[in-house]
C-alpha cells in the first residue's frame, strides 16, 4: 500500500529544522503484515526529545527512516500466527518489546532483550523484516514502530489494547513519555512513600516521573528546569518546589529544604552539568536515577570516594524499566480515575507539514508534547 510518512535521510542538519527541514514528507510503499506482524493505522503520534537526538545525530540510525516512536492506532490486518490482536482493536504503540523467552525477559525486563535491540538497531523489525521502501529503495523503522505514519508494521509485543473509550491521541504518550517517566519512579526507584524526590528536566517524561512521584506518597517533589514557563504545570501535577536549573544556588536552597539532601533525583536530560548538579543534590544514601540519553559517546564524571562512603547510588533507567502488557493498562486505570492527568502534557495537535517546525518548539523548551496527527488534512 502507498501512505504518506515523515523520512529522515540524513542526521545532524542544522537548525533551525523548519529551515534544514530534517523529516521529507513523502509517499512511501507499506508492505505486509508478514507472520507474526500488525498493520496499524496511526491516529496519533508523539513528538520526543529522543527524536531531537535522532535528528541531531547524537546516536547513529540506519538511514533513511521513518520516525516515530510513540503512537496510539487501530489495528486494521494482522499477519499469519497473531492471535492477540484482532482488527478494530485500539492499541498503545511502545518500544519495549521483549522476545518473551530470553534471560531478560524471563526477569520482566523486556526492556533489555537482545534479541529485539539487535534487529531494531539495524532498522528492521522485531521479525527481521523491513517493510517499507520508496521507488524500489529500501527504508527503515525506527525503533520498531516508525509512527511518523499513516500506517505502521509492528509486532504484537509493541501494541497494548487498550479500552475503545480513551482518546487515542491523549494515548500516543503512553507509548514513551508515560512509561518512561512514570516507570523510572514506580518501577526502576521504587520511590517508597514519604520519600525526597526531585525531577531534573520538566518535559513530558519529567513531568510523568513528577506525577508517578505524587501517586507513590512522595512527601515532597522538587521540579527543576532551565525554564520558568513549566513551573505552574509542574506545581499543578504534583511539584511542591520548582527552581530554575540555572540560579546560582539552587543546589544549597535544595539541601536546606530536604534536611540535607533529597532521597532520589530522576534526571530526564541526559547532560553531564545535570547529572552532576544531581548528585549534588541527592542525601548520604540517596539515588541518582539517569533517565535521559545525550550523546552516545559522552562521558560523565563523579566523585568516586563520596559514592562509597555516602553510599549513593547512580543508575541507569531505561523506558522506565517497563513490561508494558503490565504497566501500560495500570497507568491508563491511573488516567482514567483522574490521578494521572496525561491529556494536561499535551500542547497541540501537528500535521506533517508543522513537523520539522515543531521539532524547532520542542527544542527550544516552548511546548511539552505535540500530538502529530498523520491523517489530518
Amino acid at each position: 500500500m502507498k501512505m504518506t510518512a515523515a523520512v529522515m535521510y540524513e542526521q545532524g542538519r542544522p537548525k533551525p529544522y523548519v529551515d534544514s527541514v530534517p523529516f521529507q514528507i513523502e509517499e512511501v510503499d507499506l508492505e505486509g503484515p508478514g507472520e507474526g506482524e500488525v498493520l496499524v493505522e496511526v491516529i496519533a503520534a508523539g513528538l520526543c526529545h529522543s527524536d531531537l537526538s535522532q535528528v541531531a545525530g547524537l546516536r547513529k540510525r540506519k538511514l533513511p527512516v521513518v520516525g516515530g516512536h510513540e503512537g496510539a492506532g487501530i489495528v486494521r490486518e494482522i499477519g499469519a500466527g497473531v492471535t492477540e490482536l484482532k482488527p478494530g482493536d485500539h492499541v498503545v504503540m511502545t518500544v519495549v518489546s521483549g522476545c518473551g523467552c530470553c534471560r531478560a525477559c524471563d526477569r520482566m525486563r523486556p526492556a533489555l532483550c537482545q534479541s529485539v535491540t539487535g534487529p531494531r538497531t539495524q532498522g528492521l523489525l522485531a521479525t527481521g523484516a523491513r517493510r517499507l521502501s520508496r521507488n524500489g529503495q529500501p527504508i527503515y523503522h525506527y525503533s520498531g514502530i516508525s509512527a511518523f505514519a499513516q500506517y505502521a508494521i509492528a509486532v504484537p509485543k509493541s501494541l497494548i489494547r487498550i479500552d475503545d473509550d480513551v482518546p487515542l491521541d491523549v494515548a500516543a504518550m503512553f507509548g514513551c513519555a508515560v512509561v518512561t517517566g512514570a516507570g523510572s519512579v514506580l518501577n526502576t526507584a521504587k520511590v517508597p512513600e514519604g520519600a525526597s524526590v526531585a525531577v531534573v528536566g520538566l518535559g513530558g517524561v519529567g513531568l510523568n516521573a513528577v506525577m508517578a512521584a505524587r501517586i507513590a506518597g512522595a512527601a515532597q517533589i522538587f521540579g527543576i528546569d532551565i525554564n520558568a514557563a513549566k513551573f505552574q504545570l509542574a506545581r499543578d501535577l504534583g511539584a511542591t518546589e520548582t527552581f530554575l536549573a540555572t540560579d546560582a544556588e539552587i543546589v544549597q536552597k535544595v539541601r536546606d529544604l530536604s534536611n540535607g539532601g533529597v532521597d532520589f533525583v530522576f534526571d530526564m536530560t541526559g547532560n553531564p552539568q545535570a547529572v552532576a548538579m544531581g548528585n549534588s543534590i541527592t542525601a548520604r544514601g540517596g539515588d541518582v536515577i539517569c533517565v535521559g540519553l545525550g550523546a552516545s559517546d559522552t562521558l560523565f564524571q563523579y566523585v568516586h570516594a563520596a559514592l562509597v562512603t555516602e553510599e549513593r547510588g547512580l543508575r541507569g533507567s531505561f523506558m522506565g524499566s517497563t513490561v508494558p502488557e503490565r504497566d501500560i493498562p495500570y497507568y491508563i486505570s491511573l488516567y482514567k480515575a483522574g490521578k494521572m492527568p496525561v491529556d494536561r502534557l499535551k500542547t497541540s495537535d501537528i500535521s506533517f507539514s508543522e513537523l520539522n517546525l515543531s521539532l524547532d518548539q520542542l527544542d527550544r523548551g516552548e511546548v511539552v508534547r505535540q500530538i502529530l496527527r498523520p491523517h489530518a488534512a
